[in-house]
């Protein structure tokens, strides 16, 4: 489970989080930069995520969504091409109080060995770079729309 809390309000947390002119401005970490980003948010409706980073590595992550609740609930599958079969079942919770708002995202994955690689993998530093620039966005979104 990951937890963060933001200085704005759900409506636009979830718009960062679902939409692709929003999502190219924040998602990943340092140095990695969405270059392909496909929405069709609706329940059935596929997304897919490539991004580049150092080096010319490239990331490429899709799935479906199952469940689509502005602004306060996502749950969607995620495969990373390239990782071991099956999908994650990944749920994002927004609860806001006060103008602020957590985050909450919960990932079940298809056994104990993927969930591991996860672990092992530098994903938890990569999200923590990727929500880092999401605060940052969000901050100037507010401002932009005071």
């Amino acid at each position: 489970m990951l937890t963060r809390k933001f200085a704005a309000p759900a409506d636009l947390v979830y718009a960062a989080l679902t939409q692709p002119e929003l999502l190219r401005r924040w998602h990943g970490a340092h140095g990695w930069h969405l270059t392909g980003c496909d929405v069709d948010l609706r329940p059935g409706g596929a997304w897919r995520f490539v991004s580049h980073g150092p080096d010319g590595a490239e990331m490429e992550m899709y799935g479906v969504f199952r469940e689509v609740e502005p602004p306060v609930r996502l749950v969607q599958t995620e495969i990373h091409r390239g990782w071991p079969e099956g999908a994650a079942l990944v749920t994002t919770v927004l609860t806001e109080t006060g103008g602020h708002t957590t985050m909450t995202i919960t990932a079940q994955y298809p056994s104990p060995e993927i969930r591991d690689q996860v672990v092992r993998s530098p994903m938890r530093r990569g999200a923590g770079e990727a929500y880092d620039r999401l605060a940052s966005l969000l901050d100037h979104e507010k401002r932009d729309h005071s």
